[in-house]
């Protein structure tokens, strides 16, 4: 019913499962993963059971291969299944049981599976395989995506579409940092006529609203750009006494774009953000 690319970063920090599939909500009921631990997807005649036993195993240190031959010996109805899984290190390992609907299959390399059933045929799965290896200058969850994305170009489920998910996790990674918060990225289209792309558009909101800004392009808030972002809030109804950054952290919340705020210094994403949001408003002009 699926088809779907778990894999982990080349750095070891991230774990991922992006799904696409003719059925209902699957990105609820395929993907698992655990920071620094591993990730999984049941699919075809998916075994949820799968999913807590198989980041159990993944825990104490057994390897992808390992977790795969132990979680179908003991399953009866193994050859309905697929499965595929990356553990903290090595290579992947998927199964496809002998009596899932053709197409099935799946490949597996280091640190990543790819695997799908009731395909169009094996080129879903190469294109999974080629666009995940071509991808290493991508974000890793737009890795993942753009490896979903192909395999769904390639002609994806045979009987259509319907739903999409994208799951990623690091230490701290999620929302607020620190610890318990794992979640990179937890998305799903649940029923859509192209959900692959509509899940590419909620990638793309996420990543304006939670991606953490890169220190690199930061901009120091002081002369005249804290003029302009004074004014510009301003125009938007927010003025603090304290001054533009107080008023800065206020917009900011309601804009749901606190992750991106750093004390003295301004994210050129916020920056263009409230240029477009703002009225127009003269850029303050410095003295000559």
């Amino acid at each position: 019913m699926t088809f779907s690319i778990v894999a982990r970063s080349d750095d070891g920090q991230l774990h991922g499962v992006a799904v696409a599939s003719k059925f209902l909500a699957a990105g609820a009921l395929v993907p698992a993963a655990e920071a620094d631990v591993g990730a999984l997807a049941t699919q075809a005649n998916a075994n949820l059971a799968y999913r807590p036993q198989g980041l159990t195993m993944l825990r104490t240190g057994v390897a992808a291969a390992d977790v795969v031959a132990g979680l179908v010996a003991a399953d009866g109805e193994r050859d309905h299944r697929q499965l595929g899984v990356v553990a903290a290190t090595g290579p992947g390992a998927t199964w496809t049981g002998p009596k899932c609907h053709d197409w099935a299959g799946g490949q597996a390399g280091d640190g990543w599976a790819a695997q799908g059933n009731i395909l169009t045929g094996p080129q879903v799965v190469d294109a999974l395989r080629d666009t995940w290896l071509a991808g290493s200058t991508l974000p890793f969850p737009q890795r993942l995506l753009a490896a979903l994305r192909a395999g769904d170009e390639a002609g994806g489920d045979r009987r259509g579409r319907q739903s999409a998910g994208l799951l990623v996790v690091r230490r701290g990674g999620g929302y607020g940092g620190g610890s318990g918060s794992d979640v990179v990225v937890d998305l799903r289209v649940d029923d859509h006529p192209d959900p692959v792309a509509e899940l590419d558009r909620l990638l793309a909101v996420h990543s304006l609203l939670f991606t953490r800004p890169d220190p690199a392009t930061l901009l120091d808030l002081t002369g005249a750009l804290a003029a302009e972002v004074g004014a510009l809030l301003a125009a938007l109804g927010h003025q603090d006494p304290a001054g533009p950054e107080q008023a800065l952290a206020s917009w900011a919340g309601m804009e749901n774009l606190e992750e991106r705020l750093v004390p003295g210094r301004i994210d050129p994403v916020v920056l263009e953000h409230l240029r477009r949001a703002a009225p127009h408003v003269p850029a303050p002009r410095t003295a000559s």
